[in-house]
């Protein structure tokens, strides 16, 4: 750690990607000493790195998932209806309020890990979620409290999981040389996103044998993950030690949760309509959580050290990724929920699979999803670092528009073919996008930014996800309340039911339906039960009603026609998502590694002449190479130069200039065009052509960096 000339002010020392330091000229120095008792060597640690934070990001994103297909195990284990009136919202938090947390503290979470040490915020992440998972596990209470208990202790490990996720891509970009970082990332993204799917299987599997199986699964790997976190990962960034930002943090959380909670209470029904979304309180949650998000906005452009570091979003490939990654998630949310219920609840019925099996086969007949996702997120990443990040992620996303077009197009009862090779491609497209959208965010940003920006990508993210669960439901939702009354009323008395009872039962909130069908439920059993109609119908009639073709063929033409609106707002967006991806502009990174310039010189085919000079605090590198400059340094902005690379040298740093170069004492440049010199690293301008680039302090405070664009 080194303090920059006349500012007093700790600089990031030049580090190899494994984290040894460099000498001005590029070259290994020996003063690192020997890597610490139990770490790997040097060599190895990125891929200790990743198999790690990998490990991770499957355990946390399963668990998003894994309850949804255990749910009906889960509520019989503590003696508790679901669907029973009043008990709708502890079925909805089990499910969403994992979602929530995370969306909600990720920034926080990667924010203190740029402070205070990434590797240390993530693994305290793996401790505070395995303890979590064995008191879910152990869960001593039934009914209402039971189910409290659970809710509790998920917000506990979802806090857990934000802490993990919020560092494990931050922690691969410090590991990864640039060029590997699309694999890398590639490869840890897809893990995530594939575990939600994952999680939709395995809960069935584990829910079958013991509803508390599925919280056990997480306690063995939790524990291996913990001990080999502790003893191999190292922090490679250096921190950088601020104040809180309290106000930030309090606006944020406040505004984030009341929105999203306010979006999750707009599924359920509320004075006689079939959902929320005229209730006060969800409007007032709404425009509360605006207006705090608003005000959040405007005290992060405020404060010298924001949470949110709102001028990241200057950098185009940082904020043409995030928006991309918030509408692919809108779109991609929902969809695990709209294929379970329509696999589970009319589907597999219609094939002979009973109400109680269909969320485990819907799991099973899901794999081809997963699969597309775990074959094309790996080569999509390994393509995009030789490539470029554009064409990959925008080609996924339209992929994935396709595959909504499909699903859109397919009739209620299908072949399977048809429908797996769909949802095939969506996984694909998924996966193309996933990793080279992951790796452009994650480069774009300083080095010192990471766990931040980390923080900001998750919660897009995460809170895509919510917002399509809330928004795909209440467009089921409203499709079904306008067709489905007059076709159940007409099933039910057409078997014997009194008209007034059908109307009744047929006008009821179709959520309750809608979640019947999602967890195994028989529908129909769950409408009639509490009236007592089935008592005094026959025999014959009771078993048409509650056999394994009534419902799914009362439901199938509604369905459908909700399926319709879901499925075209899921191709809406992901094809304005691919657009706002093309306009990300070419590939663009920061590289901390302090490599020579020969480097980057290889980099660029024909770099156009330039030169730039720093202030004296600037140590090591930074240079800025391609068509034009952008740089994203510390409390600086962005900016563009037409003249192409700028480079300044410092203390004890190389740079290289096409036309222009700083010199200073321990520091060399050879070029052809012009120079200037300075004394004790320090660098005046240099004019190249008539023209200069003059680096503001702000730009100067990364240390080491180098942007670049392709």
């Amino acid at each position: 750690m080194r303090k920059s000339a006349g500012q007093g002010r700790p600089e990031q020392e030049p580090t190899t990607a494994d984290g040894q330091r460099r000498n001005g000229a590029g070259t290994l120095s020996g003063g690192a000493g020997p890597a610490p008792r139990g770490r790997r060597q040097s060599g190895s640690y990125k891929w200790v790195a990743l198999s790690n934070t990998t490990l991770s990001m499957t355990m946390a994103t399963i668990d998003a998932s894994i309850v949804i297909i255990a749910m009906p195990a889960i509520f019989r284990g503590i003696h508790l209806n679901p669907l029973a009136p009043g008990n709708i919202s502890y079925l909805l938090w089990m499910i969403i309020g994992y979602l929530l947390v995370q969306a909600v503290l990720v920034v926080t979470l990667g924010r203190l890990g740029d402070m205070f040490g990434r590797v240390k915020i993530y693994n305290l992440g793996f401790v505070v979620f395995t303890i979590a998972s064995i008191l879910l596990s152990v869960d001593p209470l039934i009914g209402a409290s039971g189910a409290m208990w659970l809710i509790g202790f998920r917000i506990v490990q979802a806090f857990g999981g934000a802490m993990l996720m919020a560092n494990s891509a931050a922690i691969l970009t410090d590991a990864f040389p640039a060029n590997q970082r699309g694999m890398a990332l590639g490869i840890n993204q897809i893990a995530g996103i594939s575990g939600q799917f994952v999680g939709l299987l395995l809960g069935g599997v584990l829910a079958a044998w013991d509803w508390r199986a599925v919280f056990w699964v997480n306690v063995p790997i939790g524990v291996f993950g913990t001990i080999w976190a502790y003893l191999n990962l190292r922090e490679v960034a250096t921190t950088r030690r601020a104040k809180i930002d309290w106000l930030g943090n309090v606006t944020f959380a406040l505004g984030a949760g009341l929105l999203l909670v306010a979006i999750t209470y707009g599924i359920q029904p509320y004075g006689g309509h079939p959902t929320g979304w005229t209730s006060p309180f969800v409007l007032g949650g709404l425009a509360i959580g605006i207006v705090l998000l608003v005000a959040f906005c405007f005290i992060e452009l405020k404060i010298p050290e924001p949470m949110f570091d709102m001028r990241l979003f200057r950098i185009r490939a940082f904020a043409a990724g995030n928006l991309a990654s918030l509408l692919g998630a809108i779109a991609r949310g929902g969809l695990q929920f709209m294929l379970v219920i329509w696999l589970a609840g009319i589907w597999l019925p219609l094939h002979g699979y009973n109400f109680v099996d269909t969320p485990l086969w819907a799991g099973i007949y899901m794999l081809p999803l997963t699969a597309g996702f775990l074959i094309a997120g790996p080569i999509s990443g390994i393509l995009s670092d030789r490539y470029g990040q554009r064409l990959f992620a925008t080609a996924g996303l339209l992929v994935a528009t396709c595959a909504f077009v499909g699903l859109l197009l397919l009739p209620i009862v299908f072949p399977y073919w048809i429908f797996g090779t769909l949802i095939f491609l969506n996984g694909v497209g998924s996966g193309l996008f996933a990793s080279p959208n992951t790796s452009a965010i994650m480069s774009s940003v300083p080095a010192y930014r990471r766990g931040s920006a980390s923080g900001m990508r998750s919660t897009f993210q995460n809170s895509g996800m919510s917002l399509s669960i809330g928004i795909f439901f209440s467009l089921m939702v409203a499709g079904l309340a306008s067709t489905l009354p007059r076709t159940l009323t007409a099933g039910l008395h057409s078997q014997g039911v009194p008209l007034d009872i059908a109307s009744k039962v047929a006008h009821l909130p179709p959520v309750s339906t809608l979640f019947a069908a999602l967890l195994g439920y028989n529908p129909i059993h769950n409408l009639l039960g509490p009236t007592g109609a089935l008592n005094h119908l026959s025999a014959k009639q009771v078993g048409v009603l509650t056999g394994k073709q009534f419902f799914p063929s009362v439901i199938s033409g509604p369905f459908h026609h909700g399926l319709v609106i879901v499925f075209t707002a899921a191709a809406i967006m992901s094809f304005i998502g691919a657009m706002v991806s093309l306009l990300r502009g070419k590939q663009f990174y920061y590289d901390d590694s302090g490599s020579g310039a020969g480097q980057v010189a290889a980099a660029t085919a024909a770099p156009a002449p330039a030169a730039a000079a720093a202030p004296a605090e600037l140590s090591g590198q930074a240079e800025q190479v391609g068509q034009a400059r952008r740089g994203a340094e510390p409390n600086g902005t962005p900016r563009e130069a037409a003249n192409g690379p700028a480079v300044t040298a410092g203390t004890s740093g190389t740079a290289n200039g096409t036309s222009g170069n700083g010199h200073g004492t321990n520091g060399s440049a050879n070029e052809a065009g012009g120079n200037a010199h300075g004394t004790n690293g320090s660098a005046v301008p240099a004019q190249a052509n008539g023209d200069s680039g003059h680096p503001t302090d702000d730009d100067a405070a990364a240390g080491s960096s180098r942007g670049q664009r392709r």
